[in-house]
């Protein structure tokens, strides 16, 4: 997985192919696209926030280069940072709630892309107890370490997110950290907010009651969103119908390492990277006297 975005023009004959196709994306015109949103990113004096091409790049791409989508969604994230501090404040990873966390591996990015290049993220629902931890950290967790696996990541910001949420276990526990306020929250920022595209939502050892909770999910997704989730009860077989085992942890039909062996890596790397996601606080939006200048 890349930690570098030097290459990020560096695409090949297939990724400019795909760019161009899908994204809309054309290298003639990339660098003028990424300079106009610079331009006016700066002339709105309430974002305070990274300008650098790539970072700009990953908006343009998450909106196939619509202009208007992209800033909207660049304003709705750096909103989102500023609004909601219990995802985005307080990111030191070796505070102890964070610890227990990463600890128990949550939210789990595989280290190989799938067959078609996507990030694929095992988000473990039920491996927290919701009588002693926070579906807050739990967000914040999974959020950075999604942060961390995509932000110099090419392959994610042209190919997107394969999302497995893992149900096994799940209790009513789990499922009452989840009022419609915060699940609307959380599909606001997946839809509207991230700089990049969930291309499938697949949930795994579903219980039998678990569309009672998705139907809360559905009513706030765009019906593009909703067509992307798919349900799965007990077994493995439609998951590796979808992604090859050879990239999948053992607990998964896979044969590429442990969840011990991939928790133990992003706990490592996200430790690593503390100091930048302390210094990372920062970038939101802020309230100026002016009013906001809107996308155009």
């Amino acid at each position: 997985m890349s930690n570098e975005s030097d290459d990020y023009w560096s695409l090949t004959d297939a990724e400019r192919e795909y760019a161009a196709l899908n994204l809309n994306e054309h290298e003639h015109d990339r660098e003028k696209n990424i300079s106009e949103m610079r331009q006016w990113i700066l002339e709105n004096k309430d974002l305070h926030t990274r300008t650098d091409d790539f970072y700009i790049l990953r908006f343009l791409r998450g909106c196939k280069f619509d202009m208007k989508k992209a800033k909207m969604k660049f304003r709705n994230y750096h909103e989102l940072r500023a609004t909601v501090p219990e995802w985005f404040a307080n990111r030191d990873p070796l505070l102890p709630e964070l610890q227990e966390m990463f600890q128990m591996g949550v939210f789990l990015p595989l280290r190989k892309f799938d067959h078609e290049g996507r990030l694929v993220v095992i988000i473990r629902a039920s491996v927290h107890d919701p009588s002693k931890h926070k579906q807050s950290n739990v967000f914040k967790a999974g959020k950075m370490i999604l942060e961390l696996a995509s932000r110099y990541s090419k392959e994610v910001s042209l190919y997107g997110v394969f999302a497995i949420f893992d149900l096994d276990a799940v209790t009513l526990g789990h499922a009452l950290q989840l009022p419609p306020a915060v699940i609307k929250r959380a599909v606001h920022s997946w839809q509207s907010c991230y700089p990049m595209r969930t291309n499938s939502m697949e949930f795994i050892n579903a219980p039998v009651y678990v569309n009672f909770v998705l139907n809360v999910f559905r009513k706030f997704m765009t019906p593009k969103m909703k067509s992307r989730v798919h349900v799965h009860t007990r077994g493995l077989k439609n998951l590796h119908k979808k992604i090859s085992p050879n990239i999948l942890p053992l607990e998964y039909g896979g044969t590429d390492g442990t969840v011990k062996e991939l928790t133990e890596y992003w706990k490592t790397r996200v430790e690593n990277d503390r100091e930048w996601f302390i210094e990372d606080e920062k970038y939101k939006m802020i309230s100026t006297d002016n009013n906001s200048i809107k996308p155009s």
